[in-house]
């Protein structure tokens, strides 16, 4: 990976009922690919995060297939010299979405050091901490939320910054049922209690 401040990346995609060609553009490209039928993103982070770890890895960075990182992004995540770090995301295209649903993203998101969002398409953590606090749970959502407030339970330091910015999909089809694809369409709609993701 370009820039990654010096740090060896070995590059993990986890297939989680993959039905498009994703297996073989990442295995064209020298990725490493493991092929799983969970249909659970908790299961399939924690199953990335496994052979991360037991090739080694002291940093695991986690995001999703239909989210863009900078070059430089793991290495941004390592100069927080923190336990987790929790970056912002941006959308790459808000077609799919009226106005209204952009303007009420803007009104409530905020894009910035200190936020308070958690996204499992930004979040970097250490091998330490994540088995410190027992990794992913198995959750069709919310598995990221549920990892970083059993980090802040233990104390463990955690840097909430917008330098580590992802640029991720304003999707409409989506597996996780309180993920960020929800949130987008509970915006769309009548604005009730919106899920933590945002």
């Amino acid at each position: 990976m370009p820039r990654s401040g010096g740090e060896r990346v070995l590059l993990i995609v986890v297939l989680d009922d993959c039905s498009d060609a994703t297996q073989d553009i990442a295995a064209g490209l020298g990725v490493r690919t493991v092929v799983c039928q969970a249909r659970n993103v908790g299961a399939a982070r924690a199953i990335g995060a496994q052979l991360a770890l037991a090739a080694g890895a002291r940093w695991l960075a986690f995001t999703d297939a239909d989210s863009e990182v900078a070059p430089n992004w793991i290495a941004q995540q390592l100069c927080h010299q923190a336990d987790a770090v929790c970056g912002t995301v941006q959308v790459r295209d808000w077609g799919a979405h009226g106005d209204g649903v952009r303007e009420q993203f803007d009104a409530l998101y905020r894009d910035c050091d200190g936020h308070r969002h958690i996204h499992g398409a930004n979040l970097g953590v250490t091998a330490q901490a994540y088995r410190e606090v027992g990794g992913f749970e198995p959750l069709v959502t919310g598995e990221d939320v549920a990892l970083v407030h059993r980090l802040q339970e233990r104390g463990l330091s955690i840097a909430w910054t917008a330098t580590t910015r992802v640029t991720t999909s304003a999707r409409k089809q989506f597996r996780a049922p309180e993920g960020f694809g929800a949130t987008l369409l509970q915006l769309g709609g009548a604005l009730a209690v919106l899920p933590a993701i945002l």
